[in-house]
C-alpha cells in the first residue's frame, strides 16, 4: 500500500485515484525513456535546439511541426525575410534547422524567425533565446548569446543549510532609487544585507523573460531567457555565484503554470497554432489570467518544460524551484472559486492528472540533478501528497507554502477586534498540515504586498506609519502595530511549518505597497522600491522591527526548531488570550490580550529544569516596555502536578524562555526534593484512602448479604 494512505487513511476510498495517479506517471514515463536511461539525459532540449556554435560555424534549430516554412532574418542579413530558409531535417517531429558561417553571428548579433503557415507568415522570438532585448523601435528581438568569456564559477564547495529560511525578492525594485534594479546591484548591495539579516535562501521573482515589467515576471514569453530588465546573463551568474560565496541558496520562481498569450515574443503560435504548447479551445485559455495553458500530456512540451528546469540548474546553478501556479495546474477548472472542503475535491473529472504526471516528473529530474535541489509548491488547495516522495504516492514536492496562514491573520487584523480573537483557532491554524508533508510558513509574501491589497504592518497602523514612526513618538495605535508585528511573525514562524518565508523589506515593517510603473500611475516607480533608509537611518521604529526579526530567526536557527514537525501544546486559555508551547527545546509564550496582563501566571513545561527567557517582543530595544526581566525562572513549585513555572505574561506580548544549566542549585534540590516527597506523600493519602474506600463497600456489602439470609430465614 502506498504511504500517501498509510498517514491519510481517510483517502482509503480514494485508492483507485492514487493507483490511477502512479500508473499515469510510470506510462509517460516509459512513454519519454522507452529503453531506460534517466530524465537528466532526456532533459537535453537545450544543448540540441537554438543557436549553438560548432566547428565552422553555427547551427540554428526549432521545433515547429505545423509550419510549412521557417526562415532566419537578423542584422546579418539586412533583416530579409526569405534569404535564409531552414531545412526540415525530421519531418516527422518537425525539426528545421540551419547552418551558418562563423561571421555570419557574433554575440549579440540581432535575429528573428519567420513563420509561414499557410497564408500566414509571421515573426517571432526563437524558442530557445537566451537573451531578449528592446530595439529603437521597443520591438522585441532575439540577441545570440553564448558564453564568452565562460563565467568562472567559485561555488564548487558550496553546501547549503539544511533548513529553509527565505527571503524572497524582487531584483528589480530591490533599491531605494525610482528605476529599475540590476543584478549586479542586488549581489552587491542587497546580499550582504539577506546574510545579516540570518536568512540562508533567497527566492528570486521575475527572473525569466517577460515583456511587461509589471506583471511581477508571472507572464512569461521566452522561458530560456534570462530577463533583460535587470541586466545579462553573465551578471545573473554572477548574484548566483556571490549568493553561494555567502552561504546563501538560490531558488527560481518558475512559472510552468501558463504563458504570456503574446505571439510575437512569446512561444504562443510559434508554429502558427495554438496547439503546438497549448490545449486547443477554451482549455488552453487561462479566463482569469488572460493566458495560456500548458498540455502536458504533449510528450514535446513535457521535454521542453523539463529542460527548462535542467537549463536553469546547470548553466545558471540555481538550487531549486518554487512552482508557481501549482493550484491552476491540478484543476481543469484552475480552482477558480472553488472550496476544498471535501476530499472528493481532489479526486475527481476536474483534476488534471496530467499535470499532476508533470509535476511528478519534474521534481523527479530535479532531485536526480541536486539531492540536495530544494522544491516548494505554491498551492492553496491542500491536494494530498504533494510534498511526499513518488514511490509512497506524492508527487515528489519537498515543501508546499502555506498558504492559509496569511489569509488567516489578514481576515483577523482586518475584519475581528483582537479582543475577540480565538487563541485556539489560531493555533489549529498553525497544525492544519498533512502528515508526513512539509509546510512553508509566512505571514506575508508579495502577494500581501501588491496594491490592492496591504503589508500587515500598513492594515495595523495605516497613516499612524507617515507621522508616529520616530523612536521619541508613542501613539497607542504605532505601539499596537509594532506589538502585534512581532508576536504574529513570532508565532508563524515557531509555529506554523518546518520552513519560513519573509518577502523583502517586511522583516523591518516596510511601509505602503508595491505599485509596478503602469499607466494609471503616471508610470511611476515611487511604490516599486524599496526603502532601506528607513531602517538605515537610526531614528525611526523600522530599526526595532529589524532587529527583532533579526534575533528571532537567530534564535530559532540556533535551536534548530523546525526538526520538530509540531510544537506541544502546553497551555492555551481562550478568554486569557494565552497559548504556551514548546519545539526544538524552547518553550513559546504568548499573551494576545490587548489590555489584559497576568502576574503568577503559572503553566506547564516540558521538564524540571530552570528557564530563563532568550528573547522578549516587550524588550526596550524592539519599541517594547522593557516589563519582561531576563532572570531565571524555577519549574520545582511544590504541590502541582508535573513541572510547572509562574510567569508574569503582559498583554500583547510574547518571550521565549530555554533551559539553564541542567546542573540544579541546592536551592532548585530541595525544592524538587520537597516537590517528590509532598507528591509521595499525597499518592500515600490517595492510596489509603481508596483502601479506606474499599473496606467499607465491602463492610456494606457483607451487612446487606446478612441481613437478606435474615429475611429468607424468617420467611
Amino acid at each position: 500500500m502506498y504511504r500517501i494512505l498509510e498517514l491519510n487513511p481517510q483517502l482509503q476510498r480514494f485508492k483507485g485515484d492514487i493507483d490511477l495517479r502512479m500508473g499515469n506517471y510510470n506510462y509517460k514515463r516509459s512513454q519519454l525513456l522507452p529503453n531506460g536511461g534517466s530524465l537528466v539525459d532526456f532533459a537535453n532540449a537545450a544543448d540540441y535546439f537554438g543557436f549553438h556554435r560548432v566547428k565552422g560555424g553555427w547551427i540554428y534549430r526549432e521545433w515547429a511541426p505545423a509550419a510549412d516554412a521557417l526562415y532566419l532574418e537578423g542584422e546579418f542579413n539586412n533583416w530579409d525575410k526569405t534569404s535564409h530558409p531552414l531545412t526540415k531535417i525530421d519531418p516527422y517531429f518537425g525539426t528545421w534547422e540551419i547552418k551558418l558561417p562563423a561571421r555570419a553571428l557574433k554575440n549579440g548579433s540581432r535575429v528573428k524567425t519567420v513563420v509561414v503557415n499557410g497564408d500566414a507568415v509571421t515573426e517571432h522570438i526563437p524558442l530557445y533565446a537566451r537573451r531578449v532585448v528592446q530595439d529603437e523601435s521597443f520591438q522585441w528581438v532575439c540577441e545570440v548569446w553564448e558564453d564568452v568569456n565562460h563565467f568562472k564559477w567559485t561555488d564548487q564547495d558550496f553546501v547549503p543549510e539544511d533548513s529553509l529560511y527565505i527571503y524572497e525578492a524582487h531584483v528589480g525594485m530591490a533599491q531605494e532609487e525610482e528605476r529599475i534594479g540590476t543584478y549586479k546591484e542586488f549581489a552587491d548591495k542587497i546580499l550582504p544585507r539577506i546574510k545579516k539579516a540570518g536568512y540562508n535562501t533567497i527566492q528570486l521573482m521575475a527572473i525569466m523573460q517577460h515583456p511587461y515589467y509589471g506583471s511581477f515576471g508571472y507572464q512569461v514569453s521566452s522561458f530560456y531567457a534570462v530577463s533583460n530588465w535587470f541586466g545579462t546573463p553573465d551578471e545573473l551568474k554572477y548574484l548566483v555565484n556571490k549568493a553561494h560565496e555567502m552561504g546563501i541558496r538560490v531558488l527560481l520562481d518558475v512559472v510552468h503554470s501558463h504563458a504570456a498569450k503574446n505571439t510575437a515574443e512569446g512561444i504562443n503560435m510559434f508554429d502558427g497554432t495554438t496547439e503546438q504548447f497549448f490545449h486547443a479551445g477554451d482549455r488552453g485559455n487561462h479566463r482569469d489570467w488572460d493566458t495560456k495553458c500548458f498540455n502536458y500530456d504533449r510528450n514535446e512540451v513535457i521535454h521542453f518544460l523539463l529542460s527548462n528546469l535542467k537549463y536553469w540548474m546547470t548553466d545558471y546553478h540555481f538550487d531549486g524551484f518554487r512552482f508557481d501556479g501549482v493550484t491552476s495546474m491540478l484543476y481543469i477548472n484552475h480552482a477558480m472559486g472553488q472550496d476544498f472542503d471535501v476530499d472528493e475535491c481532489y479526486f475527481s473529472t476536474n483534476t488534471d492528472t496530467q499535470a499532476i504526471t508533470y509535476l511528478q516528473l519534474a521534481n523527479e529530474l530535479i532531485h536526480e540533478l541536486n539531492p540536495r535541489a530544494v522544491t516548494i509548491a505554491e498551492d492553496m488547495s491542500g491536494m494530498p501528497g504533494t510534498c511526499l516522495p513518488i514511490q509512497d504516492g506524492g508527487l515528489g514536492f519537498d515543501y508546499r507554502l502555506g498558504m492559509g496562514l496569511p489569509d488567516m491573520w489578514t481576515r483577523l487584523v482586518r475584519d475581528v477586534s483582537d479582543d475577540n480573537w480565538n487563541v485556539d483557532n489560531i493555533w489549529g491554524s498553525m497544525c492544519l498540515r498533512r502528515p508526513g508533508e512539509k509546510t512553508i510558513a509566512y505571514v506575508e509574501s508579495h502577494d500581501q504586498a501588491l496594491v490592492g491589497d496591504k503589508t500587515l504592518i500598513f492594515r495595523l497602523a495605516d497613516a499612524a506609519m507617515y507621522t508616529d514612526m520616530d523612536k521619541q513618538c508613542h501613539t497607542m495605535v504605532i505601539d499596537r502595530a509594532i506589538a502585534l508585528h512581532k508576536i504574529i511573525r513570532l508565532l508563524t514562524i515557531s509555529g506554523g511549518g518546518e520552513g519560513y518565508l519573509n518577502f523583502m523589506g517586511n522583516e523591518f515593517g516596510h511601509p505602503e505597497w508595491i505599485d509596478f510603473p503602469r499607466e494609471g500611475n503616471g508610470w511611476s516607480f515611487h511604490y516599486c522600491r524599496r526603502q532601506w533608509s528607513l531602517v538605515d537611518n537610526g531614528f525611526l521604529k523600522y530599526e526595532c522591527l529589524n532587529a527583532f526579526d533579526h534575533d528571532m530567526v537567530a534564535l530559532t536557527k540556533a535551536h534548530r526548531i523546525f526538526d520538530q514537525t509540531f510544537g506541544d501544546l502546553l497551555w492555551v486559555h481562550w478568554t486569557d488570550h494565552t497559548l504556551v508551547f514548546a519545539r526544538g527545546g524552547l518553550v513559546f509564550a504568548f499573551n494576545f490580550h490587548p489590555t489584559q496582563s497576568f502576574e503568577d501566571y503559572m503553566v506547564p513545561v516540558p521538564e524540571f529544569k530552570d528557564y530563563e527567557v532568550v528573547l522578549s517582543s516587550d524588550d526596550d530595544k524592539y519599541n517594547g516596555q522593557d516589563r519582561i526581566a531576563h532572570v531565571r525562572r524555577s519549574s520545582f513549585i511544590g504541590g502541582v502536578e508535573g513541572p510547572h513555572i509562574k510567569l508574569y505574561l503582559p498583554c500583547r506580548t510574547a518571550f521565549v524562555m530555554a533551559p539553564t544549566d541542567p546542573e540544579l542549585t541546592n536551592h532548585d534540590r530541595t525544592n524538587h526534593e520537597n516537590y517528590l516527597r509532598h507528591k509521595a506523600e499525597e499518592e500515600a493519602r490517595k492510596a489509603e484512602e481508596a483502601a479506606r474506600l474499599e473496606k467499607d463497600k465491602r463492610a456494606q456489602l457483607d451487612r446487606q448479604q446478612v441481613a437478606a439470609a435474615d429475611r429468607d430465614f424468617a420467611n
